[in-house]
Order: structure tokens, then sequence, then C-alpha cells
């Protein structure tokens, strides 16, 4: 499991990224449980995911953050980036951040994809 915690502090609320391999909705639900056993995690109030396997319809969870999960898919597919699960973690602050937070998901998948591109040597 790859961890960043700390990726976007805005109006009081805080996101941090995760991710890791996950070939299928099983291996996805493993790794969020996983995730949770962290007591940070799971009092989260947002933990939004995405994946695109290899074989079958791509997989996302809002988890009541609505549109964040078809954000981090998106991105997914641009990145070409299979089998691999990539959860966006969201404590709110107390303020509502209207549109930005969109861009908070973006930017916390793009340092994810950034950090295990930089792992992969490219």
């Amino acid at each position: 499991m790859r961890q960043l915690t700390g990726v976007i502090s805005d109006r009081g609320s805080k996101y941090a990224v995760s991710g890791g391999p996950a070939p299928d909705r099983d291996a996805v639900d493993r790794f969020v449980k996983t995730l949770k056993r962290d007591k940070k995690f799971a009092k989260a109030t947002h933990n939004t995911w995405a994946m695109l396997p290899a074989q079958g319809p791509p997989l996302k969870s809002d988890d009541g953050e609505a549109g964040a999960g078809m954000v981090i898919l998106r991105m997914l597919e641009r990145a070409d980036l299979r089998d691999h699960v990539v959860v966006v973690t969201r404590w709110f602050g107390g303020k509502h951040l209207g549109g930005d937070r969109f861009r908070h998901v973006q930017d916390c998948v793009t340092a994810y994809l950034e950090a295990l591109d930089a792992d992969q040597g490219v």
C-alpha cells in the first residue's frame, strides 16, 4: 500500500491519497478495509475510490462526496492504470469547498501517479 498524507489542506479540510494493486472488487474491498483499520482513515468524512480492471467495467465509490469517484476514474483512464485502486480521503474541516473539492481530488491523484511513476523510474 502506498500512502501520501497531508497532500492538501484547505479551509480546514485535509486530504490524503492511498493506492495499491487490486485486480477485482474483492481486492478493492480488502484494500479499503485495511485502510480503515487505521482509526484516522476510519474516522474520515469520505474515502472515495476508483479502479480500472483489466477485464470488466470500471468501479468507483463516491462515499458521500458526489462525483469524486468519477474524477478519480477519469484520471486512471488517462494514465491507463489498470488493476490498481486509488483512494482519496477527506477529513471535512467545517467549510464547504464547492467545486474546489474536485480540483483537490485531481491534485491528490496526480501526486499519487507522480509518486508511482518516480518509483518505477518513468
